[in-house]
């Protein structure tokens, strides 16, 4: 049986470790913010495919140690580079600055299928004189995100 107050501390030092939010956490593993808030509450219990998104998302993570505590985290000798990737992967997707005059080239790896950014520091607009208005970003599973400067 899982002692879940255990449990949400080894959550909580994911968190740390990572440097995310429940909210970004909750949003790296594709669960609904509501239920990281119901596990850290102990109102519910981890269910078998939170556990299995957490570990798929996470693969330094241990199943021994994220259940019962037993093992180390984080496992391997490649720790750092996977906390590396996935804040890398944070800002990826969060804290690119649209609007800066860099211009970002995003390339993917299909070992991976993570996005790095590489800037360009020359910009040629097409325009002189045209500006920006918005941006806005489609993603697959029907939702969209929109920017302006």
């Amino acid at each position: 049986m899982i002692n879940t107050d255990d449990f949400v501390k080894r959550l909580e030092t994911i968190f740390e470790y990572y440097g995310l939010t429940a909210s970004l956490f909750a949003d790296k593993i594709n669960v609904q913010r509501s239920s990281i808030s119901h596990l850290l509450s102990g109102r519910n219990k981890p269910s078998l495919d939170f556990i299995l998104k957490v570990l798929d998302s996470f693969p330094e993570v241990e199943l021994l140690w994220l259940l019962n505590g037993k093992g180390s985290f984080p496992k391997g000798e490649n720790a750092s580079e996977a906390k590396i990737a996935v804040i890398s992967e944070e800002k990826t997707e969060q804290e690119i600055d649209l609007f800066s005059q860099e211009t970002p080239v995003l390339e993917t790896h299909s070992e991976k299928k993570s996005i790095t950014p590489k800037f360009q520091t020359e910009v040629k607009p097409i325009h002189s004189d045209s500006k920006i208005e918005r941006i806005v970003v489609f993603y697959s599973d029907g939702t969209f995100k929109n920017y302006t400067p």
